[in-house]
């Protein structure tokens, strides 16, 4: 139960205890629940859009649920995402990309970048709200979100020496990724075989995702799991939109 608290306090605003100090094992030992804490947010948004759907203007609606996960996560993710745009997309060196990585402020490509993901994101939940099947992908796509970055986490080497991600990846081993994988799907396949396949297909896209930033930086770091995350949350939508579009095609 600790270890859960551990993950959701670090992954979300939502603080239950009081955690002056987390060791680095903590932290590693606190990977296993991501998928978990990704639950949690999930349950949150389709709860936000099942009470409010009907009530708030659809565009305001769709508008509010990116805008409530945000809240939730404080932008952790958002942020690393900003970051390895700027640091992939700068054209320099492996080294130099880390560096500009490490930078707290944002530059052009990463402020780009972001403006199009929650372009993008809006829109695809916009066109969910529309279909009326949202409320199962807006549980699903945050939980997937997390066992990508777990799997990021346990099964890719860190870039860096040192860093936050670097006591995930040195106390969340093997097991951890084997618990996260069944947790993952004891909470997904009771949505159906829909759900199931798009939890496939948003592991390969996870791991298609990894082998490139591991490719262009050498390694993985804490900035890049938040990358993952965001773009596996994108996967997610339209793997959950393309049927909607391939029925609406076939008809």
């Amino acid at each position: 139960m600790k270890d859960f608290i551990t993950a959701l306090q670090f992954l979300t605003r939502i603080h239950i205890l009081r955690q002056e100090e987390v060791t680095a094992a903590e932290f590693g030992r606190s990977v296993r629940y991501f998928p978990l804490v990704g639950a949690v947010i999930g349950a949150i948004l389709a709860s936000w859009a099942f009470l409010t759907l009907g009530y708030l203007p659809i565009h305001v609606l769709a508008a509010s649920l990116i805008i409530l996960e945000l809240v939730l996560t404080g932008g952790l993710h958002g942020d690393g995402f900003m970051d390895t745009m700027d640091g992939v997309f700068s054209g320099r060196s492996r080294e130099r990309m880390l560096e500009i990585m490490k930078d707290s402020r944002v530059g052009a490509n990463g402020v780009m970048a972001f403006c199009a993901l929650i372009l993008l994101k809006w829109s695809l939940i916009l066109d969910l709200l529309l279909t009326g099947t949202g409320t199962v992908a807006f549980f699903v796509m945050p939980l997937l979100g997390r066992l990508a970055i777990v799997i990021a986490v346990t099964a890719f080497p860190y870039a860096r020496p040192e860093g936050i991600g670097k006591a995930f990846a040195q106390f969340a081993g093997r097991p951890s990724l084997y618990f996260a994988v069944v947790l993952s799907i004891v909470l997904v396949l009771p949505f159906g075989k829909t759900a199931g396949t798009i939890m496939v297909l948003a592991v390969v896209v996870t791991l298609v995702l990894c082998r490139y930033f591991v490719k262009r930086l050498g390694g993985l770091t804490g900035d890049v799991y938040g990358a993952v995350n965001e773009l596996v949350e994108i996967a997610v939508l339209i793997l959950f939109l393309s049927k909607e579009w391939l029925l609406l095609w076939v008809r």
